[in-house]
């Protein structure tokens, strides 16, 4: 068979998220298999496109040469649903979905329920869906209508990584790395932690602060309104090399997301045995294995600053889930072995 595909992005595929770093490394892996990958950037303003933006999106799809396979980021696809009718005759069109759009923290009612039924729709012109997580197979056969058969999960891989060594300095380094956006809950771990100031701990946030100013502004505020701006550290995006000395460095790992389809920093936490303090929200059950971490309920502010106390306070519970994170660690699928399973279900499609 021809081991070609073109696939769609919504926007720069260096964008420092782990949507993007899914696509770039899965497309990454599948070149180094073989395949011919040409990339198609739809445009930035996804989900929340104008017109205008729509339609040179779906222009650009309907330039891709009939008979080919095309696989379209969900970010994009799922508001462009006309598109996919029309791509459905002439393509094997492929669906692949991080998390439902309407499941974004933040959205009003209304605006929730405008992506849900545009992704439905597109999701039913798709010849197939690729998704992240058991979760979000489980989601969109109950909530979306999608045939379990229609669905495939491809989890994120993972590189081998060295055990995290810890701070060694006499208090424990908490590190949280996501984008600041709402959906990650910054502003329910800044608060939670404002209950802790006794106990001997700084946190380090690592996350893109332009995607959302007005976000990342109010976690500022929040710092300094509670008095923290001296234990937060907030550096931005940072660069692989730079973000693996933090893992290597911290002692905990806490990130408190209203919701994930998977939950891709929680799992490069897991890789470098590193205890985990998240939500049961979404994926992340599915992500964070059994005694290797403590989930507490999204936006609970009581339950994750006790979860806090217990790992900052517990030189040995910390210890205990180390080693639970490490044994997980070495079951983590690699990027190679994801992009195989991705490459086995486009060939079974062909």
């Amino acid at each position: 068979m021809v081991r070609q595909l073109a696939l769609a992005v919504p926007g720069d595929l260096a964008t420092p998220t782990g949507g993007y770093t899914y696509d770039r490394r899965i497309g990454g892996g599948l070149r180094a298999l073989g395949w011919t990958i040409d990339i198609l950037d739809l445009g930035a303003k996804f989900p929340w496109a104008d017109e205008t933006a729509r339609a040179a999106a779906q222009a650009k799809l309907l330039s891709i040469p009939e008979g080919g396979t095309l696989v379209v980021d969900g970010l994009a696809l799922g508001v462009l649903p006309e598109a996919a009718l029309r791509l459905r005759m002439s393509h094997t069109l492929v669906a692949l979905v991080h998390h439902p759009l309407a499941l974004e923290t933040g959205l009003t009612p209304a605006q929730a329920d405008i992506l849900r039924r545009s992704e439905q729709a597109a999701l039913a012109a798709a010849k197939h869906v690729i998704v992240t997580s058991p979760a979000t197979a489980r989601l969109l056969g109950a909530e979306y209508d999608v045939a379990s058969d229609k669905i495939s999960v491809v989890r994120p891989g993972n590189e081998p990584a060295p055990a995290a060594q810890g701070s060694r300095a006499g208090l424990v380094h908490l590190l949280s790395v996501g984008a600041l956006v709402p959906r990650k809950g910054f502003d329910v771990l800044i608060a939670a932690l404002a209950m802790l100031g006794g106990l001997s701990w700084r946190l380090t946030i690592a996350g893109d602060r332009s995607r959302d100013p007005e976000t990342a502004a109010r976690i500022e505020a929040d710092i300094a309104r509670y008095g923290l701006a001296d234990r937060v550290a907030l550096l931005g995006a940072l660069p692989g090399e730079r973000l693996t000395r933090l893992y290597a460095e911290a002692d905990v790992f806490v990130l408190a997301s209203h919701y994930e389809g998977y939950g891709m920093a929680y799992a490069e936490a897991i890789a470098h045995g590193l205890p985990v303090i998240g939500t049961t929200a979404g994926a992340i059950p599915d992500t964070v294995p059994k005694g290797a971490g403590v989930l507490v309920a999204p936006n609970d502010v009581s339950a994750l600053a006790l979860a806090l106390h217990r790992l900052i306070k517990d030189a040995g519970e910390r210890q205990r889930m180390a080693e639970a994170a490490r044994t997980a660690a070495r079951q983590l699928p690699t990027w190679r072995e994801q992009a195989q399973l991705f490459a086995a279900v486009l060939e079974k499609l062909a």
